[in-house]
């Protein structure tokens, strides 16, 4: 089992449970805004996930290309580039404090709230659906040998 954690399959497999476990964590947070859209000087929170996540794997693939070796001969030297592990990616929560929507503080806008939820139940779905194709493939393959 241990040659098959390493293989892209596995990579995928992560990254997709990675997929769904910030979508829940994004779904707490909208939650979180909505509810308290009515509360003077409430700053709304933002999830980042993808865009980092997205550097990760940018980083990662331009470290094959361009990869500069980096000698390390004593342990106080560090790498030139050491690229983001997208095992290191993890959702997180931003406030934003600089945008303001009403005359009370609050920056809480319900359209963008409920556009932003839809969409997190789609990406939701379709990450669950791509893992549950997975599961079943490997099922199948499983079955065979």
């Amino acid at each position: 089992m241990s040659m098959f954690t390493n293989t892209h399959f596995m990579k995928t497999q992560d990254l997709l449970e990675r997929g769904l476990n910030n979508a829940v964590f994004k779904r707490k947070i909208i939650a979180d805004n909505i509810a308290n859209v009515d509360v003077p000087h409430f700053k709304r929170s933002e999830v980042t996930f993808e865009a980092e996540l997205k550097r990760a794997i940018d980083q990662e693939e331009n470290m094959k290309i361009n990869a500069v070796p980096t000698k390390i001969s004593n342990e106080k030297h560090f790498e030139f580039f050491k690229p983001l592990n997208y095992k290191d990616v993890s959702s997180r929560a931003n406030i934003d404090y600089l945008s303001i929507m009403r005359a009370d503080g609050n920056n809480v806008d319900m359209e963008k709230e409920v556009t932003e939820s839809s969409h997190n139940q789609m990406s939701y779905s379709i990450l669950a659906e791509r893992l549950n194709q997975n599961y079943k493939l490997l099922n199948i393959v499983m079955r065979s040998v």
